[in-house]
């Protein structure tokens, strides 16, 4: 089993009444609530989390895309990947994002994750998505129906600039270029790729086809994610498709203490603010066109297992911290119950790539690392998690690195 390390790069100073009196916190907050200097001290206190992750036993350091929000403050994560391939040795770099209908032209991404992985001697995992409606069509403008069009033509044009051995032209749709010779080249002959998706069939078919990593990236908990993960599968062997529990990652929130009760001390409020200062306008989450007709059946006809209350009480911060917990918004306690729950998690969703989040909302960086340093004494009490599953869907430089840093607990089935 795999884990990445993972934070949203929330903005940690937001008032405290701002999802209460903020229509949204994605699109259209107010800029003047986040003070620069104040996201330059979180910017660096998510590189230092990141890099004593690295010193840890973490197999790769997870960054994504977005725009325009309080959530996550990266709208360019090759950026923070750049400064991590420089000042880390182990991990692998990966990126979840980026959202290839966004740039034009695409080869953009080509050739800046190919610089990464050159600067990261082979350690990048290319994480490609569609986007958020509130990305794509609200922050850069792209018309929801040509987004998954615009998605597939820049995947292909990414993926074959980077193994032509020689220039090539491409005329898409969206795309035409006379020249593509993508300058330097991967160091990996295959980079990793990983799709996050949201229940789309059509996706399935993308990642089963190409035999990429799926990546369901929720914060909802396990009980909502089950039917979603499940399905996956269910379709995944239903097509024939590999099987491999390498092929899922999965978000979790972590939150580790020396007792349940510190635990609880140490990160309900941070857990709350995380929930509660992220409001979505519906305008802005579901703009016609986003959404396929297969993928408004899929979510229509899913078996729901959670309530509209319970999902409602948990954006707005109202359920108590063990309740985020026993619906699996987060995993909580002591490393040993951790342990356990992960374990738990791990097998019932066959999960073989857990993305950690190890930082919340704003949580205190003293109480980050702490939590960084109990979960690493973890990873290696979970590696037999599938432990006899090769592994094509991390690189095969940082699996070495980490192996032989941290022993064979670090798991080396390539």
């Amino acid at each position: 089993m795999k884990f990445h390390w993972f934070a949203q790069h929330y903005y940690t100073k937001l008032p405290p009444d701002f999802g209460d009196t903020v229509r949204s916190s994605w699109v259209t907050p107010p800029a003047a609530v986040a003070d620069p200097t104040q996201v330059g001290e979180d910017y660096h206190m998510y590189l230092r989390l990141m890099q004593q992750a690295d010193g840890l036993g973490w197999d790769s350091l997870l960054l994504n895309e977005h725009h325009q929000t309080s959530l996550a403050m990266t709208p360019s994560p090759n950026l923070l990947a750049a400064v991590l391939a420089a000042t880390t040795e182990n991990a692998a770099i990966t990126l979840c994002g980026n959202s290839l209908a966004l740039y034009n032209p695409p080869v953009r991404v080509a050739e800046e994750i190919a610089m990464l992985d050159a600067l990261s001697g082979g350690r990048v995992i290319a994480g490609i998505v569609f986007g958020t409606p509130m990305d794509t069509a609200f922050s850069y403008g792209v018309p929801p129906i040509e987004l998954r069009e615009r998605f597939h033509e820049a995947r292909e044009l990414i993926t074959r600039a980077w193994r032509e051995p020689e220039p090539f032209a491409f005329n898409g749709k969206y795309t035409q270029l006379r020249y593509v010779n993508t300058w330097p080249r991967p160091v990996q002959d295959d980079i990793p790729i990983w799709i996050p998706g949201s229940g789309s069939p059509e996706t399935w078919d993308v990642v089963n086809d190409n035999d990429y990593c799926y990546g369901y990236l929720s914060f909802s908990g396990k009980q909502s994610a089950a039917p979603i993960v499940g399905g996956f599968w269910d379709y995944t062997a239903s097509q024939g498709a590999n099987m491999n529990p390498n092929r899922m990652a999965f978000t979790q929130i972590i939150c580790c203490a020396d007792s349940d009760a510190e635990a609880e001390r140490q990160y309900s409020d941070a857990v709350k603010y995380f929930y509660r200062q992220n409001p979505t306008a519906i305008e802005f989450a579901t703009p016609p066109g986003y959404n396929t007709p297969a993928a408004i059946k899929a979510n229509l006809t899913r078996a729901k297992t959670q309530s509209a209350e319970e999902r409602l009480k948990a954006t707005r911060g109202e359920l108590s911290f063990w309740e985020y917990d026993e619906l699996g918004y987060i995993i909580a306690g002591t490393p040993e119950r951790v342990e356990q729950r992960v374990r738990e998690l791990a097998t019932e969703l066959r999960i073989g790539q857990l993305i950690t989040c190890m930082h919340v909302g704003n949580l205190p960086e003293e109480v980050a690392a702490q939590n960084n340093q109990l979960f690493g004494q973890v990873i290696p009490k979970l590696r037999d998690v599938w432990g006899e599953e090769e592994d094509r869907w991390t690189p095969k430089v940082s699996q070495e690195r980490v192996a032989a840093k941290f022993g064979d607990g670090a798991g080396l089935a390539v």
